[in-house]
């Protein structure tokens, strides 16, 4: 029903994609490099001082998010005892 596929059978035999390196290998010049070091460094600046505690406050955002049902009764429930403990 199936035919068997060795390793050593092609499974795709034509490329079904191209770069703007027409065929040549597509890697970075020294140029190229040195701009996108440049332009890394230019962004990180613009972050700011306060841009690691947004990357913070960003990913307890999503752990939160993804876990709402759960944060809500353990919230809940952390009330709840201090209201009891008082």
């Amino acid at each position: 029903m199936f035919k068997e596929i060795s390793m050593e059978t092609p499974v795709c035999t034509s490329s079904r994609w191209s770069t703007a390196a027409l065929g040549a290998y597509a890697g970075l010049s020294s140029p190229e490099l040195s701009t996108l070091v440049e332009h890394l460094r230019l962004c990180r600046g613009s972050a700011g001082r306060l841009f690691a505690l947004r990357c913070l406050l960003e990913t307890l955002n999503g752990f939160v998010a993804a876990r709402f049902v759960t944060t809500l009764v353990t919230l809940a429930l952390l009330i709840g005892v201090s209201a009891q403990v008082r």
